[in-house]
């Protein structure tokens, strides 16, 4: 009596359900297209055509990066149509600050065990994250590893491609004493710190997901920590077209103390006055959840500010006149000053 022929399926990897999760996100990933594009997914490779008209001296910035374990508060929530937007912010944010255009992004989705519908519920957020930051999705992979992953677990990285003039190009070059940092605010966590977010949360303040999180109006802590990381490309790319910014950085993992220090030229210093915008409540109860030192603070969480924007001093009233109509929350939170031998880069004052 001949054996039972053996499938792909046995071992854990089901193709079929694959190709119901492609048919289930196509719509998704159109949702996203640019004229650019020049096919749709299913192909080996994305096809992207660049107008190379528009530009003089066209000059291509690349950026990667993942969501890190905030993935884990989506796994306790089974909650997983955010997630999509953190992992799109987390790369266009990164090459915006370079004035680059994202024109175009890929995913990477790895998983034990593909379940269509919650992988359609996760580019659901990249095709949303796409569209917020007007770049189109033209392409991923989805790879199913049995026994690879927990059950009901799973990774993700995207990839965006953006271009810039290379005399647009941001390097902040141009930032010099006087100038000033303008603030624009956070949504909340963003995609970092999570490790020490989670244990202040879960371990000091022995808070569950759906507990209400202090201070926050009756809003779940599973809404706090899921909160979307904000996407700033259409409101900076809407400066650039009439005000020169010197210098732009995303302030992500390492916090304001460690990302304004990556744009700043050799001999100068910035200088951050910690009370000079709204601390939100989420900070506020995370340090004293802990006892936390305000560095630490500052060099692991964002504390309300997700981008700092270098400019001039003559300028700055009028680029947070025009961020608050772009509907930003933007503060004047310090300036340039010299850095003498020895001095940190950054300094935080109290005025």
């Amino acid at each position: 009596m001949s054996e039972k022929s053996v499938t792909y399926k046995d071992s854990g990897v089901d193709i079929a359900a694959g190709n119901s999760f492609v048919n289930l996100i196509k719509p998704l990933v159109k949702s996203t297209s640019r004229p650019e594009v020049l096919a749709d997914i299913g192909g080996f490779g994305g096809l992207f055509s660049l107008n190379t008209a528009k530009y003089k001296n066209p000059v291509l910035v690349s950026g990667t990066d993942g969501v890190g374990t905030k993935l884990k508060v989506a796994f306790l929530t089974d909650r997983h149509d955010t997630i999509g937007i953190d992992l799109v912010a987390m790369c266009v944010n990164d090459i915006i600050v370079q004035g680059a255009e994202p024109l175009f992004f890929l995913d990477y989705l790895a998983t034990g065990k593909l379940l269509p519908e919650k992988g359609a519920e996760i580019v659901k957020g990249i095709a949303e994250g796409c569209r917020q930051a007007g770049c189109a999705l033209i392409g991923g992979e989805t790879a199913e590893m049995p026994g690879f992953y927990a059950d009901g677990e799973y990774d993700v990285a995207g990839f965006t491609v953006g271009v810039v003039d290379r005399e647009n190009i941001i390097d902040g070059s141009c930032i010099s004493v006087g100038n000033r940092l303008i603030g624009i605010a956070s949504s909340g966590l963003h995609s970092n710190g999570y490790s020490l977010a989670r244990t202040l949360i879960f371990n000091h303040l022995k808070l569950s997901i759906d507990d209400r999180f202090p201070g926050a109006d009756g809003v779940s802590v599973a809404d706090v920590l899921l909160t979307p990381t904000r996407i700033y490309v259409r409101s900076i790319l809407n400066l650039l077209k009439d005000f020169a910014i010197n210098g732009i950085a995303h302030i992500t993992g390492g916090g304001l103390l460690e990302n304004v220090p990556r744009v700043l030229p050799k001999g100068c210093q910035a200088h951050i006055q910690t009370n000079s915008w709204q601390l939100p409540n989420l900070f506020t109860v995370l340090q004293k959840a802990g006892n936390v030192e305000r560095d630490e603070m500052y060099r692991t969480f964002n504390m309300g500010i997700g981008m700092v924007l270098v400019v001039a001093e003559n300028q700055a009233e009028e680029i947070i006149d025009r961020l608050k109509g772009l509907g930003e929350s933007a503060w004047i939170i310090g300036d340039i000053a010299a850095c003498e031998d020895g001095n940190e880069c950054v300094e935080l004052v109290e005025k």
